[in-house]
């Protein structure tokens, strides 16, 4: 099949502005079909139009094109009358706006007589671009947000079945989310189209399900083998359900509403308080299958939590949280120990400090529990790290119920836990981590506290399954190139033999096949470098589809947000592979501060307000240029959302290495922020350990951009969602103010009734067209894309 036009689809910092035509001669032909000319009633229709039909030859055109950069373009037809033009489905007129993608395009028409065909078709555009009738492109936003993806693995308890969790987004934004049922050893699906909230027994071969018929709650319960449905348990109250392992009875958190407070003249209480449902609490109830009673277990003021139940279904591990706001950390746990039937409640610890989430070891003598390595009176930490270290990097620790002692599991293991699965079938703990840029899996044996990476066949683990009695795993992941694949792998069995078998992946599903159809990457390269301060930085870049290592391109640099790294996953809210495909070079560094790297380098989060972590960012960004010549240094630009919109706004106070930068969601000033984010204090807890705005001026005050705001002089756009509960958009209202009022270049989008992230389809698009205009502005030198969304009003 012959191209007309094959173009590297690169661009220099500044765009050509020159008109090209384009003439279309590879393209896929449909017809001609026979044209009829119709009986003829009446002489007008309901609309009052005369008939225009004729007796000839109906035919179309489709083409494909293929842009880096917002396009606008006339399309020339001629030859034919009155030809009907459609863009992606969409009937169009003769001007296009195209937006950088592949779009299809297609030209309806009638000819009198077969011989009479002369249509001719072409193109002028303000870019270069690709016409072809190859399906092949570089990927698109409609890539990165259409498609089938797994989204949940789950193994049943004897290992040989797994429920496969899918959604489906179709163009325009219909999602359809399912389960599939399969079989481990044959890969056979046994199910289809199963509601996505299927879950496995905990030791029945059967999985099950909710069902609502009205405001009746029913557990229908499937027989993996027969397919027979039956109810496990009806008409059940509302709140969080979890199946005792012995699958006698339920426990269900149920939320109690406090009263309402008077609407006028409302007292806050507490600084959370101004959080919508904080008032309510959450206790907890038995269900019996048996019977169907439902037994309240716990009661009280404060909210009760169901860490675990005891693999024989007698204990639960139920934690009691409460405030204390005169010291850090605020909130504190009783953890319990209650029997499931007579309810007599052991106090296993008062007031506990830092722990997040707790299980029972399978023989119930022992409870793991994740934390911070603060937690137990920093046992866990280690030294070198510093006096604090980040809430964010999670550790283990191993606490025997009879002695009250706790042991570090995880003290010199730098990656920070996950995910944790503590296997009744071979005894081993597994847990998922983050490990640098990956997340990977590990096995921890609980007596001799070796751990041990398990060889997992993606980069990135979202998530992960043990069968409870047999040792087996399911899990799927992603890398940088590929989207999500399911796998599941036999495990080593519990036994004193020094030679285990090898474990061996084996695929289950693989939406890579789907969703990389046609489509063209880039290549992504490791790039790492020892800081000024001494520590190993790791990052990487994505390089344009068609590099040519001789041409100059300019560079989008991305850095982490809250305190997780920038992990090597496929797709992020902030697409890598999409932003390398318009034309850029993609810098994704993972400063100081992140967790996954051990706790020295994570604990350079706290009491540092950004300082360390923005030398890093432009160390990598100067270290980068330096090494490679294909680095546009007059043409790049920055972005990051949350604290990475915080960073993204401080970094244009200390450099001048940007020409434009973007911040979603930022922090502009920590003061205020410590007082209106929802989670404003509590964050403090991780970032300004022990420091308060009345203590460390030097953080709160001088180290945000809004105090800072006279030496801004990038051009900066910010985007806040109006309904964000975590920063609020006053953050970015107040800079975009300051920044105005001093004549800067800057830009606000308010994205409305979004939250911290943008998640509605529609607004979604808009929001990321917004960001890669912005971009393309500053960074390809063509404004043509921006002026077209917004164009210059004056009132």
């Amino acid at each position: 099949m012959k191209k007309i036009l094959l173009l590297p689809l690169l661009f220099a910092a500044t765009s050509l502005q020159a008109q090209h035509e384009i003439k279309v001669t590879d393209y896929i032909v449909s017809g001609p079909f026979k044209q009829q000319k119709p009986v003829v009633l009446d002489t007008l229709d309901v609309t009052g139009k005369k008939m225009t039909i004729t007796d000839g030859y109906s035919k179309e055109l489709k083409f494909y094109v293929n842009n880096n950069s917002f396009t606008k373009a006339k399309l020339k037809i001629t030859g034919v009358k009155n030809p009907t033009i459609k863009v992606d489905g969409t009937t169009a007129k003769n001007e296009l706006n195209l937006e950088p993608g592949h779009h299809e395009l297609t030209v309806n028409y009638t000819i009198p007589t077969l011989d009479a065909d002369s249509v001719k078709v072409a193109l002028d555009a303000n870019h270069e671009i690709e016409c072809t009738s190859s399906t092949q492109h570089n990927y698109t936003f409609n890539d990165v947000i259409n498609g089938l993806r797994v989204n949940k693995t789950q193994v049943s308890a004897d290992g040989k079945y797994a429920i496969i969790g899918y959604q489906n987004v179709q163009p325009g934004g219909r999602a359809n989310a399912y389960c599939e049922i399969v079989e481990l050893a044959t890969g056979k699906v046994i199910r289809r189209n199963e509601p996505i909230n299927c879950r496995w027994m905990p030791h029945s071969i059967a999985y099950t399900f909710e069902e609502r018929v009205g405001n009746s709650r029913t557990i229908r319960r499937v027989n993996v083998l027969t397919g027979e449905r039956t109810d496990f348990a009806s008409d059940l109250p509302e709140g969080g359900i979890t199946i005792s392992p012995t699958e006698d009875y339920l426990i269900i958190s149920q939320e109690e509403k406090a009263p309402a407070g008077d609407a006028d003249v409302y007292l806050v209480l507490e600084p959370d308080d101004k959080m919508t449902g904080w008032r309510n609490r959450n206790n907890l109830h038995r269900y019996d299958i048996a019977t169907k009673q439902l037994q309240r277990i716990t009661f009280g003021y404060h909210n009760a939590s169901l860490y675990d139940i005891s693999k024989d279904g007698k204990k639960l591990l139920v934690g009691v949280s409460r405030s204390r706001l005169t010291k850090r950390p605020t909130t504190i746990t009783d953890f319990l120990i209650i029997d499931s039937q007579t309810l007599m409640t052991d106090t296993l610890m008062k007031g506990a400090e830092f722990l997040n989430s707790a299980m029972f070891s399978p023989d119930g003598k022992q409870i793991l529990f994740a934390a911070p390595a603060e937690a137990f009176g920093g046992i866990g930490r280690d030294k070198d790290a510093g006096p604090y270290s980040s809430m964010y990097d999670v550790q283990l620790f191993l606490y025997d119920i009879a002695s009250h002692t706790p042991t570090p599991l995880t003290k010199d293991f730098n990656p920070s836990v996950q995910n944790v699965v503590w296997s009744k079938a071979d005894g081993q703990i597994y847990i998922s981590a983050e490990d640098r840029d990956y997340v990977n899996l590990f096995a921890i044996n609980p007596v001799t506290r070796t751990i041990r990476k398990l060889p997992a066949k993606e980069e990135v683990i979202s998530g992960f399954s043990i069968a409870s009695d047999a040792p087996i795993m399911t899990y799927h992941g992603v890398s940088t190139m590929n989207p999500v694949r399911a796998y599941y792998m036999q495990l080593n069995k519990p036994n004193k033999q020094k030679n285990h078998h090898a474990l061996v992946s084996r695929l289950l599903s693989d939406c890579a096949t789907t969703l990389l159809k046609d489509i063209t990457l880039g290549e992504c390269r490791d790039f790492n470098f020892r800081s000024s301060r001494g520590d190993s930085i790791y990052g990487r870049f994505y390089l344009p589809p068609h590099f040519v290592e001789t041409k100059k391109y300019p560079m989008i640099v991305y850095y982490y947000g809250g305190c997780s790294p920038s992990s090597r996953n496929f797709e992020t809210r902030y697409p890598w592979n999409y932003f390398a495909a318009q034309g850029y070079v993609v810098y994704v560094v993972n400063p100081g501060g992140a967790s996954g790297f051990g706790q020295k380098h994570s604990a350079r989060h706290v009491n540092t307000a950004g300082k360390g972590v923005a030398e890093d960012i432009i160390e990598g960004v100067k270290a980068v240029c330096k090494q490679y010549s294909f680095v546009d240094q007059k043409h790049i630009g920055c972005i990051g959302a949350s604290y990475g919109g915080f960073m993204t706004e401080y970094l244009q106070t200390v450099t001048d290495i940007f020409a434009c930068a973007v911040s979603h969601a930022g922090i502009s000033d920590h003061t205020s922020y410590w007082g209106n984010g929802n989670w404003g204090y509590n964050y403090s807890e991780v970032s300004m350990a022990e420091k308060y705005p009345w203590t460390a001026k030097d953080l709160y005050v001088d180290q945000s951009p809004l105090y800072r705001a006279d030496k801004i002089h990038t051009p900066l756009l910010l985007t806040h969602g109006t309904a964000d509960t975590n920063v609020p958009p006053m953050e970015s209202m107040q800079l975009f103010t300051a920044l105005k009022l001093l004549g800067r270049d800057v830009a606000l989008l308010h994205v409305k009734g979004e939250n911290h992230g943008i998640m509605d389809y529609q607004k979604r698009i808009k929001w990321q067209n917004s960001i890669m205009a912005w971009f393309e502005k500053y960074l390809k030198g063509d404004e043509t894309w921006w002026n077209t969304l917004y164009p210059v009003r004056y009132y």
